[in-house]
């Protein structure tokens, strides 16, 4: 489940073999879900290494940094975190995944819509 998650949200490709960015997110749904906390990167990497086992910092660190430029985690004062929700409560998987639809996939549906639109009007001149 972990995989497609991350596949769907872009962290991952098809066919990547290496799993670390699957467990950094792993670890970022825990602590964000299940113990609703913002966790510090040895509590990530504690959390890793009892889950999955151990992960090199630098290679934990490329992963938090990777999620955070793709807008799905941010970093304040040592700690990380899923990116908040506009609306409700942070620590609520609903309203944090309805955030991430609406600022994330919906203005790729208004592109798309937009572009098949534009290939509509081409067809039939």
């Amino acid at each position: 489940m972990l995989r497609w998650l991350a596949l769907s949200m872009g962290i991952i490709n098809p066919g990547e073999s290496r799993l670390s960015a699957i467990y950094v997110l792993d670890a970022m749904m825990h602590f964000q879900f299940a113990e609703k906390k913002d966790p510090s990167v040895e509590e990530i990497s504690e959390y890793i290494s009892r889950e999955w086992g151990p992960i090199n910092e630098k290679t934990l660190r490329y992963h938090l940094l990777q999620l955070k430029n793709s807008n799905i985690a941010t970093h304040s004062k040592g700690r990380y975190a899923l990116v908040h929700p506009e609306y409700g409560d942070r620590y609520d998987e609903n309203a944090w995944i309805s955030d991430y639809f609406e600022k994330e996939i919906y203005p790729i549906k208004e592109k798309i819509a937009s572009v098949i639109k534009e290939l509509k009007k081409r067809q039939t001149r």
